[in-house]
């Protein structure tokens, strides 16, 4: 943290559930501007569409997090995702790079993969405060996102080992 910015107060775990509800909603909604653009950017169909399909997703999980915040009694309010700010810039760069187009896709997968590697220990992470907390809608919710980020991880890893990373290397 800078300077000028404020710390959040973290004296209970309800208050550190709530941060990093905030930091979530901010990282899906900064998804829901990149996730276009990386599609647009993809050369093959397959992950063309898998990028598309994950954009639906990702609107269904700032959805869905708005209902965890009212599940909360809490009011959706999201805070800067310094983390998912840097991830974008990263896709950014990827999106605009020059290159083969198959190395582009090897490229965009990595890319995207760092993303939900980065959600699926965040939601993993909030999931398990909410548990302790007994707030069981919200851990159910926050369950059902966390499953979904895992499985767009293992269709990346597919996409990537079976067809795109041998087309790369074939570059």
């Amino acid at each position: 943290m800078g300077i000028f910015t404020s710390s959040p107060r973290l004296d209970s775990l309800q208050c550190l559930l709530i941060d990093q509800l905030q930091d979530l909603y901010d990282a899906e909604q900064r998804l829901t501007k990149a996730l276009p653009k990386m599609a647009q950017a993809a050369n093959d169909s397959s992950l063309r569409e898998a990028f598309q399909y994950h954009l639906r997703q990702t609107e269904n999980h700032v959805t869905r997090l708005e209902r965890v915040f009212q599940s909360l009694g809490e009011s959706p309010k999201s805070k800067t995702c310094e983390a998912m700010k840097g991830l974008v810039a990263e896709g950014d760069e990827v999106v605009g790079a020059a290159g083969d187009g198959d190395v582009k896709d090897a490229a965009l997968i990595a890319t995207a993969q760092r993303v939900e590697h980065y959600e699926i220990a965040a939601y993993g992470c909030a999931r398990t405060f909410a548990q302790r907390l007994g707030r069981q809608e919200a851990a159910r919710l926050l369950n059902e996102t966390l499953d979904e980020e895992k499985a767009t991880d293992e269709k990346l890893t597919r996409l990537a080992e079976r067809d795109i990373n041998v087309k790369a290397q074939k570059a």
